[in-house]
């Protein structure tokens, strides 16, 4: 049985600090602009990039996750 992926798996698999707090603080730290998508940030390494590109690829259930990501990191350019 897999597990459903979650925004806390997501940063495990980023390499990122999965807690609550760190979460938040990343999104409201890191936001971009309308025209940025996701893999363009300049504050990701190359293995996290694509990571993120293979999985938005993907077109699963971790493409729903870094969907949902990809739609807070552009909340303050809505």
């Amino acid at each position: 049985m897999s597990v459903r992926p979650r925004m806390t798996h997501l940063f495990e698999q980023l390499g990122l600090d999965s807690s609550e707090q760190a979460i938040a603080l990343f999104i409201a730290t890191h936001q971009l602009n309308a025209h940025t998508k996701i893999t363009q940030a300049d504050y990701w390494n190359e293995g996290q990039r694509q990571f993120l590109a293979e999985k938005i690829a993907s077109d699963g259930e971790w493409a729903i996750i870094v969907d949902q990501l990809n739609e807070s990191l552009h909340e303050d350019s809505v």
